[in-house]
C-alpha cells in the first residue's frame, strides 16, 4: 500500500496499553503516529521508588523513540492533545496542526483525583509523573535536613512527621520505604536528632488496607506496617489537608510532609469524545474496547472503563492496558483483512502483588497466596521482568540487593526545586 493509501492509525499516550498496540500493530500495513506529552515510557508501578530514594529516574523511564525506532511505520510526536474532532477524524494538538487518523487509540492514562478538593494538591502531592517523584523525594528529604536545623522540639517533630493518605498499593509501598529510610537508611546521618524519632502515618478511610487483596492478606500487610513502625489509621476520613498538617476526625495532626495515594481519576478523554463515563471520568466503552457509536475510536487503560466477567471494572495495572492493547491491534487487524472480529475482551487476571518494605510482601494469584519473604522475591522478579532491556533489569535487580543486604539507598538526591532551600530555625 502506497503512503497515501495506508490505513491511518493514531495512538495517544506511549504507556503500556499504548505501547503495546503501537508493538503489534507495526507488523501491519498500516501507518502508525505515536503522541504523547513526554519524550518517555514510564515504569509507573516503580514510581514510588524513585520518590523514596530507591531507585534514580533513568532506571523506570525509556525514551519512546527509542524504544519504537525499529518500526519503520511508526512516527512519534512529542505533544499536548487538547481534543477530538470526532466527525472531520482529526486529533488537535496544543500549538500544532491536527493529525487526521482513520482509527484512534486513547491510551491517555489517569490523573490525581482529590475528591472535589482540588485546593489540596500543593499540600499533599500524588505520584504520576517523574516530575512528581523527584518533587516528593525532594519533599521528604528536605524535611529531614530542616529538622536538623531546627531547635524547636514541636517544629522538628512537625518535621519529622510523613502523611499518606490512601491505603492502596501505592500508599502502602510508599509508608513501608519512608518508614524504613528514617528507621534505617538515615540513621546516623544527622547528629541534632535520631531519625529514628520519624513518625510515618498511613490514613486510609475505608475498614482495611489493601480493599483489593483478600482480609488475611491485608491483616498481614498491616501487622508486617506496624513492624516497621508505621502508625496505621483505619475508617477516618480527612476532612482537610493544609500546610501544616491534615485534618482528621475535627483533630489537626501536624506535618509537614503530607502524600496523596487515595484516588484518581481518568484523563479527559470522556471530555474529548462527548462519550459516556463512570464516576471517575472513565469512557465507558463497548465489548471490542470502541467507544460507544464511534467504531474507529478505541480507548484503553486507565481511561476505559471495561466491565469484568463478575460485572466489575478490569483493574488499572500494567498487565490489563498491555492485553487491552493487544486486544485493539487484534480487531483492527481483523477489520483490515476483512475477516471475523476477535470474541469481546476478556481480562487474564494474573494475580495481584503488592510490597511492605524491603523484605515482606503479599501475593494473591487466586489458586495461591503468598506472604513474607519469599512474596517479597516473587515481587521483585516479576516486577524485574516487566522492565523494559537488560541493562535496567540489572541494575534495578543490583539496586534492590545492595538495598536488601545494606539498607542503604544511593539515590538520597535533593535536586533543584522549591523545597531544596532549607530555612534556617530562629
Amino acid at each position: 500500500m502506497s503512503a497515501a493509501t495506508e490505513h491511518r492509525v493514531v495512538i495517544v499516550g506511549a504507556g503500556f496499553g499504548g505501547l503495546e498496540a503501537a508493538r503489534h500493530l507495526a507488523r501491519m500495513p498500516v501507518r502508525i503516529t505515536m503522541i504523547d506529552r513526554r519524550n518517555h515510557h514510564l515504569f509507573q508501578p516503580l514510581l514510588y521508588q524513585v520518590a523514596t530514594a530507591s531507585l534514580p529516574t533513568s532506571e523506570i523511564a525509556w525514551p519512546i523513540r527509542s524504544l519504537l525506532r525499529s518500526y519503520r511505520n511508526v512516527t512519534t510526536l512529542l505533544g499536548s492533545v487538547t481534543g477530538v474532532d470526532r466527525a472531520g477524524k482529526q486529533v488537535l494538538l496544543e500549538g500544532e496542526r491536527p493529525i487526521a487518523f482513520d482509527t484512534l487509540i486513547l491510551a491517555t492514562g489517569a490523573r490525581h483525583a482529590y475528591f472535589g478538593h482540588d485546593e489540596w494538591e500543593p499540600y499533599a502531592p500524588g505520584v504520576k509523573t517523574l516530575e512528581d517523584a523527584t518533587r516528593i523525594r525532594r519533599r521528604i528529604l528536605s524535611a529531614f535536613e530542616q529538622a536538623e536545623w531546627e531547635t524547636d522540639e514541636n517544629r522538628r517533630a512537625e518535621w519529622l512527621t510523613f502523611v499518606i493518605i490512601g491505603a492502596g498499593p501505592t500508599g502502602v509501598e510508599l509508608a513501608g520505604t519512608i518508614a524504613e529510610l528514617a528507621h534505617d537508611t538515615l540513621r546516623g546521618d544527622f547528629r541534632h536528632f535520631d531519625t529514628r524519632s520519624a513518625r510515618v502515618i498511613l490514613v486510609e478511610a475505608g475498614p482495611r488496607i489493601l480493599a483489593g487483596f483478600t482480609e488475611d492478606l491485608s491483616a498481614y500487610a498491616e501487622r508486617a506496617l506496624k513492624r516497621l513502625g508505621v502508625e496505621v489509621r483505619l475508617g477516618q476520613p480527612v476532612s482537610e489537608c493544609r500546610e501544616d498538617g491534615i485534618v482528621l476526625g475535627g483533630v489537626l495532626l501536624p506535618a509537614r510532609t503530607i502524600l496523596w495515594a487515595a484516588g484518581v481519576a481518568a484523563s479527559p478523554a470522556a471530555e474529548w469524545l462527548q462519550a459516556p463515563a463512570d464516576r471517575a471520568g472513565r469512557v465507558r466503552v463497548e465489548p471490542d474496547l470502541s467507544v460507544p457509536a464511534e467504531p474507529d475510536i478505541f480507548v484503553i487503560g486507565d481511561t476505559a472503563f471495561v466491565a469484568d466477567v463478575d460485572g466489575k471494572p478490569v483493574p488499572g495495572v500494567a498487565p490489563a492496558a498491555k492485553q487491552e492493547g493487544a486486544y485493539v491491534a487484534q480487531v483492527i487487524g481483523a477489520r483490515l483483512q476483512g475477516k471475523q472480529p476477535p470474541t469481546p475482551f476478556a481480562y487474564r487476571n494474573a494475580g495481584n502483588l503488592a510490597t511492605i518494605g524491603k523484605r515482606a510482601a503479599i501475593v494473591d494469584f487466586g489458586w495461591i497466596k503468598l506472604r513474607g519473604r519469599l512474596a517479597w522475591w516473587i515481587w521483585g522478579i516479576a516486577h524485574i521482568f516487566f522492565l523494559i532491556g537488560l541493562r535496567n533489569r540489572l541494575a534495578v535487580a543490583l539496586n534492590w540487593l545492595w538495598i536488601y543486604v545494606s539498607g542503604h539507598r544511593s539515590a538520597r538526591l535533593i535536586t533543584q526545586g522549591q523545597s531544596t532551600t532549607v530555612r534556617k530555625a530562629d
